[in-house]
């Protein structure tokens, strides 16, 4: 009995989990589309664009990749050099850069 009881609960705990999980892909998924429908009607600039601009600016400097938040349509830039982790704030409205942070 007791191992029906927590093979039951288990069972109830990777359903949550799983729904939970799809529901965050579900959010994702809007987001991203927000995003590219704002790009696609030139409220916001695109990924490269935004490369294309800020990473000529970071000369010795690995770029490793951005992040993106559709809410605030900023982009966040990684850089890396000599062990240090450097990221650049840009406005994906305008492409003006708004901070850079670490060394």
């Amino acid at each position: 009995m007791y191992a029906k009881c927590c093979l039951g609960a288990c069972l109830v705990a990777s359903a949550l989990a799983w729904a939970g999980s799809a529901g965050a892909l579900v959010v994702q998924d809007n987001d991203q589309a927000r995003a590219a429908q704002r790009r696609q009607t030139g409220r916001a600039l695109s990924a490269r664009e935004i490369e294309r601009r800020v990473i000529p600016g970071m000369p010795g400097y690995q770029y490793l990749g951005f992040d993106y938040d559709p809410e605030s349509e900023i982009y966040t830039l990684k850089f890396l050099r000599d062990g240090n982790v450097v990221w650049v704030d840009v406005d994906g409205r305008t492409g003006r850069i708004l901070r850079r942070t670490g060394s």
